[in-house]
């Protein structure tokens, strides 16, 4: 279905809006994708924060123009499905290399995060990326660690000055 000049404007405007608050951008290639498999991408695109769109690559490079992913411009080839991570910097990667694997039609061509533009392996790199939950809990493991560790050794001191006489002591007196 053929777009008017205003349908256009809108659908650039909103590819526009989210590329600039998006975190990272895989186009893959679709065609041969069934309406099913579509769907459940689709469903499963929005409940991981991902923006996922199918658009003519001639809007999208207009679209992206002015944001860092600008760099994809020209590797714009091809029926492409667009991916962009809203949330988190691997949900893109995440979703297309879950949906690889049970569609082989479904190929990551173009990956660019932080305005660089990566071969489409890097698809692996990016959906390897922890989530924002399990980043928190890597920073909270960290933070916690060195408190862990002075814990330890006050303990393992008072062990070895006897501390251990001192409930002892205690029930005695």
């Amino acid at each position: 279905m053929a777009l008017n000049l205003s349908q256009k404007q809108e659908v650039v405007a909103e590819l526009a809006e989210v590329a600039a608050k998006a975190h990272s951008l895989v186009a893959a290639e679709y065609a041969g994708t069934t309406v099913e498999q579509m769907t459940a991408m689709r469903k499963k695109a929005r409940e991981s924060g991902v923006y996922l769109k199918v658009v003519k690559n001639t809007l999208a490079a207009r679209a992206v123009a002015g944001t860092e992913f600008e760099v994809v411009k020209d590797a714009l080839a091809g029926p492409l499905l667009y991916a962009f991570s809203t949330e988190e910097p691997g949900a893109a990667g995440r979703l297309i290399k879950e949906f690889a694997k049970s569609n082989d039609k479904l190929k990551a061509k173009v990956v660019s995060v932080e305005g660089k533009l990566l071969p489409a392996a890097h698809v692996e790199v990016l959906a390897s990326l922890p989530t924002r939950e399990q980043a928190l809990a890597m920073l909270a493991r960290v933070l916690a660690e060195p408190a862990a560790m002075f814990a330890r050794a006050v303990k393992a001191v008072a062990d070895k000055q006897g501390g251990g006489e001192a409930p002892a002591e205690a029930a005695s007196a």
